[in-house]
């Protein structure tokens, strides 16, 4: 299996990206193929969170900016719920091994992630930001031997977990939208670099898992270990659950009998609307539908739902509060980051636009008596 070279430097692990959205099952993949000392996949960075700033930066080739853009990467490293085992991050010298380089947020990330999977001795390195599926052409530029791991769920069941998690949305249309949108782009990574996809059902991994992680270890080239079935041996696995309500189940074998659980989750409504977005990957993937799918008026119902999810999400962060300060403190650190970071931008910004301002002005302007 090739690997990753670094410009004048030995072979680096293999770069995986894990697609197309979360809530699929895709930590339960993770922490079974993180027993392989083969293989490595930190908490992920959701990178894409950090992504519309980027136009705030400036233009990427003046040194300053870049360097801007990798400190507060390595800061927003350091505010993850999930902290990167025996990993510190020098900016000033990741600033000067990149420099020289293709300039891209996803390039100062994956250096990250391959210094991590390089620490623990791994050959291959994943990435499970899912959503920077949308960000896969320049990926590919940037790695062109990446794989890509597609984990499908039932629209239904995804859509029905995301409703809870204050990650998504608080609202069935937006996020039966987001999903839509997610398997489009991993339509196009299929359609361009089909031998680099693998693509699995998270259905198919409750009901057979050793197959599913045999032909997954397959893939990305390391040996399958027997230990992998046994997550509740994993001391990351448990961690995690103690953490967060939305990993609660992490530690535990998978549950076959939750497949159906989105029928008490969901209105027939909300399931017509799902069924109406997604009828034609269902069919694909093999879900059974339950209605005729023809919910009409999508699109005008869209703002309502903006705001219904604008109010879901301030109760649930009012609730998250009440019953998990852990795990609230961490979500409102790096939600603080990020909204510090925009705010130190914005003003960034507005000071570059004066200074460009004032450069075009005729200095005849300014002369006495005109």
């Amino acid at each position: 299996m090739s690997t990753t070279v670094s410009p004048g430097g030995p072979q680096r692990p293999r770069p995986v990206m894990m697609i197309p959205l979360r809530r699929c099952g895709s930590h339960a993949l993770r922490l079974r193929l993180n027993l392989s000392p083969q293989f490595h996949s930190p908490y992920p960075l959701h990178i894409v969170d950090l992504v519309p700033l980027l136009p705030l930066y400036g233009d990427l080739r003046d040194d300053r900016a870049y360097f801007n853009l990798v400190v507060d990467v390595v800061g927003l490293q350091a505010v993850s719920m999930v902290k990167w085992p025996d990993m510190v991050f020098d900016p000033v010298e990741l600033f000067e091994t990149l420099r020289d380089q293709p300039r891209s947020v996803h390039r100062v990330v994956w250096e990250l992630l391959l210094r991590a999977g390089e620490r623990q001795g791994a050959g291959v390195v994943m990435d499970k930001s899912l959503d920077s599926v949308h960000y896969a052409p320049e990926l590919m530029r940037l790695y062109p031997d990446m794989l890509f791991v597609n984990v499908v769920r039932d629209p239904r069941a995804q859509v029905a977990s995301m409703n809870k998690a204050i990650i998504h949305e608080f609202d069935t249309l937006l996020n039966a939208q987001a999903w839509l949108a997610a398997h489009q782009a991993a339509d196009h990574v299929m359609r361009q670099w089909p031998e680099r996809v693998l693509t699995i059902r998270y259905e198919d991994f409750l009901s057979r898992q050793q197959a599913t992680l045999e032909a997954l270890c397959r893939f990305l080239g390391i040996g399958f270990l027997p230990q992998m079935l046994d997550v509740a041996a994993s001391r990351e696995a448990r961690q995690l659950a103690q953490m967060s309500a939305l990993w609660s189940s992490n530690c535990y074998p998978p549950i076959a009998a939750n497949i159906d659980k989105f029928k008490q989750q969901l209105s027939l409504e909300e399931i017509e609307v799902i069924e109406t977005l997604t009828g034609g990957y269902m069919d694909r993937y093999g879900y059974t539908r339950l209605t005729k799918g023809d919910a009409a008026g999508l699109p005008a119902l869209r703002e309502l739902a903006a705001g219904r999810s604008s109010a879901g999400r301030a109760q649930a962060w009012c609730d998250l509060e009440h019953s998990n300060f852990r795990d609230y403190a961490l979500r409102r650190s790096r939600a603080d980051y990020l909204a510090q970071l925009r705010a130190r931008l914005q003003v960034q910004a507005a000071g570059r636009d004066c200074v460009a301002t004032l450069e075009r002005l005729d200095p005849a302007t300014f002369e006495a008596g005109d």
